[in-house]
């Protein structure tokens, strides 16, 4: 049963008294590193490493020399491998020093071996045996020599087969006794440092620079080899400023030969010892402050860039950048063949000449932000673009050597952080400019309109959308022409023509001048008299206003009409001219009009009526014109010139790229704003007032609803500046948003524009249809004649429509067309829905007037089937069913037998439940034998008579 005794618990660790003892009574080595969690004394493992981290290394004798676990410890790799990494972090060059030295150390030993005294065998376990040696001074090591007991050294000697895996200590221990020797020429002279670290023959500079690196290291607050280091790392220290000023004279020298090779090879040895930030480097600081450039800045004024009138001509910076360019390539490329690719002196060089040309930029935006904001703006936007011709200039210099460390973001950098100072004032700048401006534009235009008034009358007629016979194709063409308005370039960098680059410069010029007369000329108000010639026509050299763009028709079939005694609803072609200011408004009779109206046009394009008409038409017929596209081009214009000055520094990285990209934004969204809320809401709205104020019975001379009329043509505006927005938005602002972040700002706001059209086309459209609708009324009952459903017995028949159901369906078939192209297909339908419900409405209170008989029945179904034919070409069919039962309707006035008219009245699925018996019983109390057939009709569809089955009491 002893086999099944009970299991004790077992200690896994010693405790620490345990550890300590054994640590003091042990004499064997130990195999293993002691453990992070292990306590020795009060303290863990962990801390007496990072402890000995900071000793020197003759502090490191002494302590091992308190145990046996000090001792261990003082050996454990994590000691010297903080020790290594810092040494050789810093002294890239460390094992050629080395190798060096240990040649030259065994060439030296080999000479004297043997006269060399007999040497004491070591164990190489023992603890810094390796250090003690009989042939070293007694110093060499300080405290190192006998520091351990004699039993230590009796161990075996490892297997020669298996050699001992290199490790930290002992990297450290060969360093150490390669360089201690080179650490006496330290306490000596300060002028016999370097000949006494390097004696004739003298090694090369590179060698010399190495080894100086090395020893700063080796001297460093990290290794500490010796306990005097510090006082030894100053000599080294001055000794590397003699080094050094050796180097630079030596590398004047060769610059004044043009000698590269030795300034190359000067240069690399000045580098190897500098262990500043490379800014910093006193030989590459020494050779640019002697380069001509940085003292020559009195040749050049900014304020030449000025014209005697205030304007702005860069042909004098254009200069100026070209002599620091020419410097660049000349002393850059120098730079590049002579100095490290690592030190960076290009671009520090590149960065000392932009300073130079901060320097003259400054002084350029200061008179210009005393002429104006907008000169300032410009001038800023010119300044870096000039400025920008640095970054081709730097990358190009720098291309020339395949090692060169310099990336195109490091050279445009360059640039930026140059130019940082003025970006904060630029583009708040920005922003109020260009509000200013739209501000004073939108101003503008309200002055014009309320002066309208005092216009004076021209005589020329001048064409619409609604008087072209495709007023979708018009815009189509006025957008394609837009578009191509668009991709004319903006000068960003203005400069006069030169005899040298006055190809290029005319371009420039050109280019802008075409853009602003271009966008001028793309209006309606500027279409007028017929040109023989067709397609695009463009003069921008003449200087005077020429025409963008022709819309020609068909000048033979236009004659063939006229000479039929017809007259065109449709124009023969549509010019551009410049002599308009505003969009002209006539309104055309059409050959189905029975009457014409004389109207006069206005040097504006406004529409005077004739003596005859009213002031309340003269103002109907003005209402188009509380839309400009010319305000709306212009606001684009605006718009578009501070875009493009702003995507000139659409690259800046980091905190000005976003505000830089904020203000793209924010542009577009003010112009947004700008149009929306100044402009077409309030034509919008005043169209609509004016529309509500339009009383039919005040124009019986025409068949037209002159404010609806006006109102398609104003929709026409609205939905051409809306599709110029979008056609804007696309060409410029897409590429800077993401159109799907439906959060974005401007995705936002441009939403918010559209709906603001949409609405105010709905008010005006609602409005405008009560005022159609009001027309139509007024024009079914003034030429509806007394007896026109009640005939004399004797009168001919004519089964044909009306002549008030022919105007009012003329009158609502020439508004519905007009709509056409306007607006989309959702609304057209709406729109015709909303017509139908209301005509429905005016027939039905338009039969109850009527005395009807049966004769007057069948003008009454003629007349209804040529009202059902019209609304059944709008292509509602809800509407067109609704009719359809309105036309079964005039069936019972042509009924002559009373209970057969009872039977169809009581039949309650005839007229699909639009129509109730109550309802039909209503239109038959309007026949004219009406009293004859009352009881007939009362009898038979409720089965009673009032003599037999009422009782009056």
């Amino acid at each position: 049963m002893d086999r099944f005794a009970t299991l004790e618990p077992v200690k896994l660790y010693n405790s620490s008294s345990t550890f300590k003892a054994s640590s003091r009574n042990s004499r064997l080595p130990s195999a293993k590193a002691p453990a992070p969690f292990q306590i020795i004394g009060r303290l863990p493992v962990d801390i007496h490493i990072l402890i000995l981290t900071y000793l020197s290394v003759p502090d490191l004798s002494a302590y091992s020399r308190a145990s046996k676990a000090f001792a261990n410890l003082a050996k454990d790799e994590r000691v010297w491998e903080v020790r290594w990494n810092h040494f050789t972090s810093h002294s890239p060059n460390l094992p050629t020093v080395l190798d060096d030295l240990e040649n030259r150390s065994k060439a030296q030993n080999g000479l004297l071996k043997e006269n060399a005294p007999p040497t004491l065998a070591v164990d190489a376990e023992d603890d810094f045996g390796e250090f003690t040696s009989v042939n070293a001074p007694k110093d060499e090591m300080g405290d190192f020599v006998g520091a351990f007991p004699p039993h230590a050294v009796h161990s075996p000697l490892p297997d020669a087969s298996f050699p001992p895996k290199p490790n930290y200590r002992s990297q450290y221990v060969r360093a150490h006794t390669l360089l201690k020797p080179l650490l006496s020429a330290l306490s000596g002279a300060p002028h016999a440092v370097l000949s006494t670290l390097f004696p004739s023959p003298s090694p090369s500079l590179s060698h010399q620079a190495h080894t100086l690196r090395v020893l700063s290291s080796f001297l460093s607050f990290r290794v500490k080899p010796v306990r005097e280091w510090q006082n030894l790392s100053s000599a080294l220290r001055a000794a590397k400023d003699r080094f050094d000023d050796g180097l630079m004279t030596a590398f004047d020298t060769s610059d004044s030969k043009n000698d590269e090779a030795n300034m190359k090879e000067t240069s690399q040895a000045s580098w190897d010892i500098w262990d500043g930030p490379p800014d910093r480097w006193e030989l590459a600081r020494a050779w640019a402050d002697k380069r001509e450039i940085f003292y020559d800045q009195s040749k050049w004024d900014p304020l030449e860039n000025f014209t005697e009138d205030g304007q702005l001509d860069f042909d004098a910076m254009d200069a100026f950048m070209g002599h620091v360019l020419r410097a660049l390539e000349e002393h850059g490329t120098r730079a590049v063949n002579v100095f490290p690719p690592e030190a960076g002196v290009l671009l520090a060089f590149a960065e000392r000449l932009a300073h130079e040309i901060a320097e003259y930029i400054a002084s350029l935006l200061d008179r210009a932000r005393e002429i104006s904001n907008e000169m300032f703006l410009k001038a800023a936007a010119g300044s870096f673009k000039e400025a920008w011709r640095l970054v081709d200039a730097t990358f190009k210099v720098a291309s020339t050597r395949s090692d060169a460390a310099i990336t195109q973001t490091q050279a445009e950098d360059v640039v930026y952080r140059m130019f940082e100072s003025n970006m904060d004032e630029y583009l708040d700048e920005e922003v109020e400019f260009i509000n200013q401006s739209f501000d004073a534009i939108c101003r503008t235009w309200e002055k014009q309109l309320s002066e309208r008034a005092t216009i004076p009358a021209p005589t020329a007629d001048h064409a619409r959308f609604l008087s072209s016979h495709n007023p979708a194709q018009v815009k189509r063409t006025v957008l394609a022409s837009f578009t191509d308005v668009l991709l004319l370039p903006v000068t960003i960098v203005p400069r006069t023509v030169g005899h040298v680059g006055k190809a290029v410069n005319a371009a420039f010029t050109t280019g802008s001048s075409a853009a602003v007369q271009g966008i001028s000329m793309l209006n309606p108000q500027r279409w007028g008299a017929p040109s023989a010639r067709d397609g695009y026509i463009q003069d921008f050299e003449k200087g005077n206003a020429g025409m963008l763009f022709e819309i020609g028709g068909d000048e033979d079939d236009e004659e063939d009409i006229q000479e039929k005694g017809g007259t065109s609803s449709r124009p023969t072609s549509m010019s551009m001219h410049s002599t308009s200011n505003s969009i002209s408004s006539t309104l055309g009779d059409s050959s189905s009009q029975r009457s014409t109206r004389q109207s006069s046009t206005t040097s504006t394009g406004v529409t005077t009526p004739a003596p005859s008409a009213s002031a309340s038409t003269a103002s109907f017929d003005k209402m188009e014109l509380l839309l400009s596209l010319d305000i709306a081009l212009e606001l684009i214009h605006a718009d578009r010139e501070a875009l493009k000055r702003v995507e000139t520094f659409i690259g800046y990285p980091g905190h000005y790229g976003h505000r830089v990209r904020d203000t793209i934004e924010e542009i577009f969204v003010l112009l947004l704003q700008a149009l929306g809320e100044r402009h077409i809401r309030p034509g919008f709205e005043r169209a609509t007032d004016q529309m509500r104020a339009y009383h039919p019975e005040e124009h019986e001379e025409s068949q037209s609803v002159a404010p609806l009329l006006q109102f398609f043509e104003l929709a026409h505006v609205g939905d051409t500046m809306q599709s110029m927005i979008q056609v804007y938005f696309d060409k410029e602002l897409a590429s800077h948003i993401d159109r799907t972040d439906f959060l974005n700002t401007v995705v936002r706001e441009k939403k918010r524009f559209e709906d603001i059209l949409d609405d105010c086309v709905a008010a005006g459209m609602n409005a405008g249809t009560d005022a159609l609708m009001n027309q139509v009324e007024h024009v079914i009952l003034r030429l509806t004649k007394p007896r026109e459903y009640y005939p004399a017995e004797d009168a001919a028949m004519d089964l044909g429509p009306t002549q008030g159901c022919q105007e009012a369906i003329k009158c609502l078939g020439m508004h519905c067309q007009l709509l056409k192209g306007s607006t989309s297909k959702e609304v057209l339908e709406v729109f015709y829905q909303e017509i139908g419900i209301r005509l429905i409405a005016i027939l039905q209170k338009h039969i109850k007037r009527q005395i009807i008989s049966l004769n007057g029945g069948f003008q009454i179904i003629a007349d209804l089937n040529a009202y059902y034919t019209f609304i059944a070409s709008l292509k509602v069919p809800t509407i067109a069913a609704e009719f359809s039962y309105l036309k079964m309707l005039g069936h019972v006035y042509v009924v002559e037998d009373a209970k057969d008219l009872a039977q169809i009245v009581r039949d309650v699925t005839r007229y699909g439940g639009a129509y109730r018996p109550e309802d039909v019983y209503e239109f038959i109390q309007r026949r004219s034998d009406w009293k004859k057939i009352e009881k007939t009709v009362d009898k038979t569809m409720y089965n009673l008579s009032f003599k037999e089955d009422c009782i009056i009491s």
